[in-house]
């Protein structure tokens, strides 16, 4: 499942954090991939132990916590600190992007032996679509391939297990910041029923308040929740 949330940062909290990013201390995306992805990857980043990066990150990880779209479709049980990239055309080592890939199926939290399954993958982006050219997220999964690009304090929230890659940027810089989610339901299909079922539950509440089968449909999502869940 692809879903888009939208204005998960405010118009004023994107430009704090992009001011931030733009006086950031960036290094070579290759860093952090692995033998097969760095050969594919074009980028930079933030270091891991960025301040800035984690001031961000803790925003987003705060505001995700606050989203009923981001908690119903992935249904966290531990997110791994965002982490931030940045593309950009022209450079002397030409343009940047990510090739196709699959991200590995677990990451270590930093400092610690925690490991975070990476069920969920999102995005969040910092600059808007017509700051750059190219630099589209480019998503492929069982309805074909998709690309996106959305609005600064946008974010998108697809399977981890797809294959997808960034278009080279031919123009300007795109800013984002990317991490996953270790789902209490591993299955991407579960979890998109789950979600079907109480965006539905959520809807027939809101038109019909009292309505006698909201107490039995709640009832079946969490019975399938206990069935599905790992934790």
């Amino acid at each position: 499942m692809m879903l888009k949330i939208p204005a998960l940062l405010s118009a004023d909290e994107v430009r704090q954090c992009r001011q931030a990013l733009e006086a950031a201390a960036w290094q070579d995306g290759r860093t952090t991939a692995g033998h097969v992805a760095a050969q594919v990857k074009s980028n930079l980043q933030l270091p891991l132990d960025s301040k800035i990066g984690q001031q961000i990150g803790d925003l987003i990880l705060d505001r995700l916590g606050r989203n009923p779209l981001f908690m119903s479709a992935a249904l966290p049980l531990k997110v791994l600190p965002p982490r931030f990239n940045r593309y950009e055309g022209g450079g002397k080592q030409g343009n940047h992007g990510y090739g196709n890939h699959i991200d590995n199926a677990f990451f270590t939290i930093p400092g610690t032996a925690i490991k975070v399954r990476t069920d969920v993958s999102t995005t969040v982006f910092f600059s808007e679509p017509d700051e750059y050219d190219g630099g589209e997220l480019v998503v492929e999964d069982s309805y074909g391939q998709q690309s996106v690009k959305l609005a600064a304090g946008d974010a998108i929230v697809y399977p981890g297990i797809s294959l997808h890659r960034v278009n080279p940027v031919t123009r300007g810089t795109r800013y984002a910041s990317f991490f996953w989610t270790h789902s209490l339901v591993k299955s991407d299909e579960q979890r998109s029923l789950l979600f079907d079922l109480d965006q539905s539950i959520q809807q027939l509440t809101q038109d019909h308040p009292g309505h006698t089968r909201i107490a039995s449909l709640s009832g079946t999502y969490h019975k399938l929740l206990r069935m599905w869940s790992e934790a």
